[in-house]
């Protein structure tokens, strides 16, 4: 039998069913069914209290929506995990199965998480259909500063080699932003300023820092961030330490030899330069700005 033929019986046996694939890769699954369901290699706990209004579908381009509501619980969705920034973006899909046989099923959302709000011991999660890409922007933009994130497929520059990478254990955190390692020999200071922190082990194991600066500080290596992590890193936490990259072209040139591979246009002219006006003892010709 078919979901659609036990559907038309008029007394049906219908359940929800939530698959959430965080970023890290955890998947965790979720039903309102008053015992847990299992298929697609996925355990739904009937324990998490999830629950979620009526789906809004509609064709063409328009951003289905809706929302899930549900209790905070350690066998479930965290406040800390939550507060860590781990469910921001994770994909979901949301099936009606029939709970007496899983394998009649149908996919009716598949999207991703928004915005969540938590009170009093429950979260509220906002659900974003696939549509929801077609508000971003999109295409390449010209400019002089290059468009590629360092070491993604386009810049191509291998963090794993010697010297653009480093894993030290935190010795002390100030302010949650500024993070204090042992003295690191290898590579000057400001070597990592722009770069990422990305934690490897700890409460904040996962996440990731953007650094601001990075110095050498009365016999340590001191990093800072633009944001502190939403979640505690303490003494003895390993932190992986990535170069940082301005996105100039002489950056690119001289710390990683990557020029091939810049994505940005260093020569175009810029809002100054279009605006400019002859000036006595300075060239402006129209000529080639490059000579």
């Amino acid at each position: 039998m078919s979901l659609a033929e036990h559907l038309a019986l008029g007394a049906t046996t219908i359940a929800r069913a939530w698959a959430l694939t965080r970023a890290d890769g955890a998947v965790l699954g979720f039903t309102d069914h008053d015992r847990d369901l299992s298929f697609e290699g996925i355990t739904f706990r009937a324990d998490a209290g999830l629950s979620a209004r009526a789906l809004e579908q509609v064709t063409g381009l328009a951003v289905d929506n809706s929302e899930a509501v549900g209790a905070l619980r350690d066998a479930g969705l965290t406040e800390a995990d939550i507060m860590a920034g781990r469910y921001d973006g994770a994909r979901l899909r949301i099936w009606q199965v029939n709970w007496a046989d899983p394998g009649q099923r149908e996919l009716l959302f598949r999207g991703s998480l928004g915005e969540i709000t938590r009170a009093g011991g429950a979260f509220r999660a906002e659900l974003r259909g696939l549509s929801e890409a077609l508000n971003t922007q999109g295409g390449r933009v010209y400019h002089a500063a290059c468009g590629a994130v360092l070491g993604d497929g386009a810049c191509r520059v291998d963090l794993d080699a010697p010297g653009f990478s480093a894993e030290v254990a935190v010795v002390g955190v100030e302010d949650g932003q500024r993070v204090r390692f042992a003295p690191i020999d290898t590579v000057a200071p400001g070597w990592f300023a722009q770069g990422r922190a990305v934690v490897q082990s700890g409460a904040a194991q996962g996440l990731i820092g953007h650094i601001r600066e990075d110095r050498a500080e009365a016999g340590a290596r001191v990093i800072s961030l633009w944001e502190g992590l939403r979640a505690p890193v303490v003494p003895g936490d390993l932190v992986r330490l990535e170069a940082g990259c301005d996105k100039q072209a002489v950056t690119c040139r001289e710390k990683f030899a990557n020029l091939l591979n810049f994505r940005g246009f260093p020569h175009i002219p810029g809002d100054d330069w279009m605006t400019a006006y002859p000036r006595a003892g300075q060239p402006n010709d129209g000529g080639k700005r490059v000579r």
